[in-house]
């Protein structure tokens, strides 16, 4: 399954920065923005292996809740 994300970017000190806007938590760098985008697609990568393996021993549980904006 692909799923899309947006990634945000800049330059800071000669590097590109970035992160994935609708997972926190998700930076990378990288010397160019294709190196950039490897990385932060491995950062994705382990952040989500992370939180599987933290899961896998929790019984997880869904609520429906009303947010007032």
């Amino acid at each position: 399954m692909m799923k899309s994300f947006t990634m945000e970017y800049w330059i800071d000190d000669g590097w590109y920065v970035g992160k994935l806007k609708e997972v926190p938590g998700v930076f990378s760098q990288g010397e160019t923005l294709e190196e950039l985008e490897l990385n932060i697609k491995d950062a994705f990568y382990l952040m989500m292996q992370d939180e599987n393996e933290i899961l896998l021993d929790k019984e997880i549980s869904k609520k429906q809740i009303e947010v007032e904006v």
